[in-house]
């Protein structure tokens, strides 16, 4: 459970720097997939190949049909999804760590006029722009694309339901042998949970790309500049404007430590 601290910490960090669709994602993530696979998903299957029972006593024969029926453990393999999926979000977080750190060492307020900040907010916060916007899109797009090859890649491995029975004729096994595994029941409504949830992930990921294609594409539209005309008004006015104006405007972020100084 320390493991899934360390992850739940990190992604903290990174949903104060997320869009609300976002937000809600990480939550379906903790509540519907993190906890669930903690508290339910471990318990259910902890016995599954202890009560994986073939009507043979050949040796050898149930551990070769048990590694035919589950190539990998459900569980392992859901937490390689989550682990996949929430990588691109990581390497997000590393990207906007260090935007702050080089912002913050630009701004050093040593009573010179600076550049102000283009991505960090007076709050404190991230302004999702230039060039983290287009990091949050390729982050989105590698986590729709893995999101997309667990479902697929869990369903060529086992399907989305558990039979109460399964037949083996693999070597070592002397002839067609019968298996059965334990709670098959209840381990198909798991999956199924497990399923939706990843649907839902997925499907969120997809309004948040979405969402953020259509700031890109007007954040593109107002970079191409308003026309000759507004541009020479807004010029003249600029220029009408005092040079205290001016030094307060390009100054306002350390407004604190000007004082100081004066």
């Amino acid at each position: 459970m320390g493991e899934w601290d360390l992850l739940g910490r990190l992604l903290d960090k990174v949903q104060s720097h997320s869009t609300v669709i976002g937000k809600v994602w990480l939550t379906v993530l903790f509540v519907f997939r993190i906890l669930v696979l903690c508290a339910g998903a471990e318990k259910v299957w902890g016995d599954e190949q202890s009560d994986f029972v073939c009507n043979t006593r050949q040796p050898g024969c149930e551990n070769v049909c048990y590694d035919l029926v589950f190539p990998i453990s459900h569980v392992r393999f859901w937490i390689l999804q989550i682990i996949a999926v929430t990588t691109p979000k990581l390497l997000y977080l590393g990207h906007v760590l260090h935007v702050i750190h080089i912002e913050k060492k630009v701004c050093h307020c040593s009573g010179k006029a600076f550049k102000v900040p283009k991505y960090t907010k007076s709050s404190g916060k991230i302004s999702i722009r230039g060039r983290l916007l287009r990091s949050y899109i390729l982050h989105l797009v590698a986590k729709i694309v893995l999101e997309v090859l667990f479902i697929v890649g869990q369903y060529l491995l086992y399907g989305f339901t558990l039979q109460t029975r399964y037949v083996c004729v693999h070597f070592p096994c002397p002839h067609q042998v019968d298996c059965y595994i334990s709670r098959p029941t209840e381990k198909s409504v798991i999956i199924w949970f497990m399923l939706v949830s990843a649907i839902v992930s997925l499907v969120l990921s997809v309004v948040e790309l979405f969402y953020l294609c259509v700031k890109a594409l007007k954040e593109t539209s107002a970079t191409t500049g308003p026309s000759p005309s507004r541009t020479f008004a807004s010029g003249s006015s600029r220029s009408s404007s005092s040079p205290h104006r001016r030094w307060s405007t390009w100054a306002t972020p350390c407004t604190s430590s000007t004082r100081r100084i004066s």
